[in-house]
């Protein structure tokens, strides 16, 4: 790829709240490589998570975009309100007039077993992972008016992959973004719209115990968790040219895991 292979795009990452979550890696690669970039996040749900987030962290992500020579651009919204969606892209086209690559990244996740699941717990998951993704997508496709370029990647998870005993809520909600994942590319390539989606696997953004650090470390093929730039990087080329063959699939980007 040339150095800036995305001058010109413009670029929607949703979920971009902490300086080491999956979401700023993304949001850094597309930046680098030209794109401006329009960032969602939300506070209020890490602040009740064990990481935390400090208060001028969104902000503070943004300048850092800002730094690299790129307009960036963010708005704190809670996804799970299915009105968010119409003003994520309503307030990003007032900015910059077009939107050219959409990453759906924001995610809900408590670890729930199997008796402890209650329908509030399951729509939590659903409302953000599930609704949020289908509507910002739909969104997507509402205001795309160019022939070919429109890039729609989704995060997924492992649960096609392995058992997650222990986080089924969360499990299913990443299930059905398979599902539609596979099923909305089909029905977009027409429009000049590939849709994909990125399976970091087990990823270092402060969620993990040592215990749980160190026992995914020794499995590991390569000897070492994902970095949030390991996704970042293949979510990279997916917005790329040079990606644009590559439609309806689910890459398990794992190192082996």
């Amino acid at each position: 790829m040339s150095n800036e292979p995305l001058s010109g795009k413009v670029a929607i990452v949703t979920g971009v709240t902490r300086s080491i979550g999956i979401g700023k890696a993304i949001a850094t690669r597309l930046a680098a490589a030209g794109a401006s970039i329009f960032t969602t996040y939300y506070r209020p749900f890490d602040q009740e998570m064990p990481w935390g987030v400090s208060p001028n962290e969104p902000g503070q992500i943004l300048q850092d975009l800002r730094a690299l020579g790129v307009a960036a651009q963010g708005i704190e919204i809670d996804l799970s309100d299915p009105a968010s969606p119409a003003i994520v892209f309503k307030t990003a086209i007032d900015f910059f007039r077009q939107i050219d690559i959409l990453v759906n990244n924001a995610a809900y996740s408590v670890d729930v077993d199997i008796l402890a699941i209650n329908s509030s717990i399951l729509n939590a998951h659903l409302s953000v992972n599930v609704t949020g993704t289908i509507l910002m997508s739909q969104q997507f496709v509402q205001h795309w008016t160019g022939q070919e370029g429109g890039r729609i990647i989704n995060l997924t998870s492992g649960q096609g992959y392995a058992p997650m005993p222990g986080n089924l809520a969360y499990a299913a909600s990443k299930g059905a973004i398979d599902a539609f994942t596979i099923s909305l590319s089909a029905e977009v390539m027409g429009r000049g719209i590939t849709v994909n989606a990125v399976d970091p696997g087990p990823t270092d953004t402060g969620w993990m115990s040592d215990e749980l650090h160190e026992q995914l470390r020794s499995a590991a093929p390569l000897g070492r968790v994902g970095s949030p730039d390991d996704a970042a990087r293949l979510v990279l080329f997916l917005a790329s040219p040079e990606a644009a063959w590559i439609t309806g699939q689910i890459i398990r980007s794992r190192g082996g895991l």
